[in-house]
Order: C-alpha cells, then structure tokens, then sequence
C-alpha cells in the first residue's frame, strides 16, 4: 500500500495539480487532510479523498473518512475538531473506536509522524504555509508486509531524508 497525504493547501490548486500529475498513478491514494479552501467539486481537489477543515466552507466535505485498503483502517481528519494543537489524546479515542491503523491530520501547519499503541499518526505539514521553520511538505506512506515507511518531500518532489521514519 503506498499513500499520498498532503493538508492545509489553503485554496492553492497549482500544487494539488502537480501532486495528482506526479502521484496518480504512483499511489493506491491520495488523501487531503483538510483546509483546501476549495469546494468538494473543484477540479484540483478531484481525485483527493479529501475531509474539511476549520477554514474549508463546502459541508459537501465530511468532517472525517475511515478508509479501508487492503488490511488497513484509516482514519482521515482536519484535527480542529480534536484540538490536536494541544494533544493527540482526543484524536486516539476516536481513532481506537474505529479500530485505526493510520491516523492522518493537519491543522497545526507542523509536521510530525509518531507510533502510538500500534497506530500510526501523521501530520504532513503543510503544503503552503508551513510553521516551526519547516519547508512546505506532503509525505508518502509505504506499507509493505509489516514494514511503514514514511518520507516526506518539499514543494519540489525532493525528499527531506532526513524526516524519514520506519515503523515495524
């Protein structure tokens, strides 16, 4: 299983484009964790199993996905909703209610990639407006048997080696 995640574009469509011309038909996903600013609708965000975000307006966006593929549960949310700026804590109840493997959210604009309790949370960063003095980031997840790989890559497809993590 290989996944594109990305987050807080904040109504950049130029580089949702280049991430669906580059990754499309590289990855089993793409995943947008929120705070496009674009509607459900927009060509750029087609393609995209996308969630809303605390800026995004179109309640056509659900507020969360659980996705299956192949024996994985995913849960996809923006993380305003679980105050994830100052915690995970409410983010792993739900995530433990509906049995997840991967978390995936944005929000705080700062990436991150930790295991807890056997479940993989990730923050992409963001793709436009990035804090803490990061670049502006997106990151492919890689499962392969029980191995997960995560790398993250700037706004130029270039991987940040050393943002690198494995899990097993």
């Amino acid at each position: 299983m290989k996944l594109l995640v990305v987050s807080d574009s904040h109504g950049n469509k130029v580089v949702l484009e280049e991430l669906k011309g580059t990754y499309q038909d590289r990855v089993d996903a793409m995943i947008h964790c929120g705070d496009s600013e674009l509607s459900a609708d927009n060509p750029a965000l087609i393609g995209f199993a996308a969630v809303r975000g605390n800026c995004d307006l179109d309640s056509k966006l659900p507020n969360e996905l659980i996705l299956k593929m192949d024996d994985s549960v995913i849960y996809v949310a923006h993380g305003h909703l679980h105050q994830i700026k100052s915690s995970l804590l409410t983010i792993s109840y739900r995530a433990k209610e509906v049995g997840a493997d991967f978390v995936f959210f944005g929000h705080s604009h700062l990436l991150g990639v930790e295991m807890i309790d056997g479940t993989i949370y990730l923050n992409p960063g963001s793709i436009l407006l990035p804090r803490g003095g990061n670049e502006k980031t997106y990151a492919i997840i890689t499962k392969e048997n029980s191995v997960i790989t995560v790398q993250y890559f700037n706004e130029h497809h270039e991987e940040l080696t050393e943002l690198k993590s494995v899990f097993q």
